[in-house]
């Protein structure tokens, strides 16, 4: 596609790797005039070549823009060639944006998972205790937080659908014994289709929060229907819940009385609810973007039915919730981080684009400790206090 469809979406989420580190390169076949009028195939083919001899990767996936979509180009038979010239899998993702929105577009990637994918190799070996994780992406290390929490119990990460994934894994994803969906509504169908086509039992859980990660390991335990795994599950529950209640215990004393307006969408409008409220802070209001029924149907769970809801995000509409709530935190994505500075309340980033790590038990102390920090600047006390002219006082000179 034109390169303005990369350049613009380049860097925007915070995935790490424990490996290589090719996917923060970024190609793009940079199509122009010339390609509209008689087509961009060639030009693709060039370019996957060229990314397959240069750097010998895996596999090459191929995203769909909506200029290439709209003349036609057969992106599908270029894939088919250039892999059968390589000699490796060249998976074409027809996700072009005006197929609708964001969601929709994961679900396509899920669905090209399935098709090209998923299923297309064995592992060297398989356990009763094999899962998948879908939708954990690895934002800022979070998956690095709860990998050794399945470790202790037994459980082996048989893929990651794809945060610090290597593509082999994903071709043998079917071969889990249970798969949980992290963070990522719209991937709910790849789920289902693993289960459909595969036998693969999934649910749904959450990472952020005491809670929400205790329920996720007996989720599991629960899914896999071994005894033996539910009563190791909550001797670990235990454990880790009384050593995370010493560690919170001095930033719930901080942080108590303090209220927050949470803006964010989808699953985190539930699942970063129940790690606010494990930090002590009172969650008054939350954003309902890209919300489900279900995902409401939890926020309620959470808030009480009476809870405050935000579907309208525009700057203006959001500082008066604030305002009006007496909030003084803002937990947004980074668009927000601007608005909070011009409304002079403190600002947490909760969405892809941060660099801190809050899932499992030590990222719900990972959060108190950074929303203190933040909370404990000097900065706050200097905005909010009244110029010294509205106390009679002559304006400074």
């Amino acid at each position: 596609g034109p390169i303005g469809c990369l350049g613009n979406s380049w860097e925007t989420r915070g995935s790490l790797s424990s490996g290589p580190a090719l996917h923060r390169r970024a190609f793009t076949t940079a199509m122009g005039d010339h390609d509209v009028i008689f087509g961009g195939e060639p030009r693709l083919r060039e370019a996957v070549l060229d990314v397959g001899r240069r750097f010998r990767p895996a596999a090459v996936f191929v995203y769909l823009t909506c200029v290439p979509a709209l003349i036609g180009d057969d992106v599908e038979a270029v894939c088919r060639e250039a892999a059968a010239e390589l000699g490796i899998p060249v998976v074409p993702v027809l996700a072009a944006g005006f197929a609708g929105t964001k969601n929709a577009g994961n679900r396509l990637g899920g669905s090209a998972l399935l098709t090209h994918v998923i299923g297309t190799a064995e592992p060297a070996y398989t356990t009763a205790y094999d899962v998948n994780l879908i939708g954990e992406y690895n934002i800022a290390g979070e998956l690095w937080q709860i990998q050794p929490l399945l470790d202790r119990l037994g459980i082996r990460v048989l893929s990651r659908i794809s945060g610090d994934a290597r593509y082999a894994e994903l071709t043998w994803a079917h071969r889990a014994k249970a798969s949980m969906v992290v963070c990522s509504r719209a991937l709910l169908s790849l789920a289902a289709d693993l289960q459909n086509q595969y036998g693969v039992p999934w649910f749904e859980g959450s990472f952020y929060g005491v809670r929400a990660t205790s329920d996720s390991l007996r989720g599991f335990a629960e899914v896999l229907g071994d005894p033996d795994l539910a009563a190791r599950t909550e001797a670990v529950v235990a454990q880790e819940e009384a050593r995370v209640a010493v560690r919170l215990a001095p930033y719930r004393q901080r942080l108590a009385g303090v209220r927050a307006v949470l803006y964010t969408g989808g699953v985190k409008s539930w699942s970063m609810v129940s790690a606010l409220q494990d930090t002590g802070i009172e969650v008054v209001a939350t954003g309902t973007t890209k919300s489900s029924p279900d995902d409401v149907t939890r926020i309620r769970g959470l808030l009480g039915a009476d809870a405050q809801l935000i579907e309208e995000g525009n700057p203006r509409h959001l500082l008066r919730i604030v305002r009006e709530s007496g909030a003084t935190l803002l937990a947004a994505g980074g668009r927000n981080m601007y608005t909070a500075m011009k409304g002079r309340v403190a600002f947490l980033d909760v969405n892809q684009e941060r660099h801190q790590a809050y899932a499992g038990y030590d990222g719900v102390v990972a959060l108190a400790a950074e929303i203190d920090r933040i909370l404990s600047s000097p900065v706050f006390d200097s905005v909010r206090r009244p110029p010294p002219w509205a106390a009679g006082n002559p304006a400074p000179t």
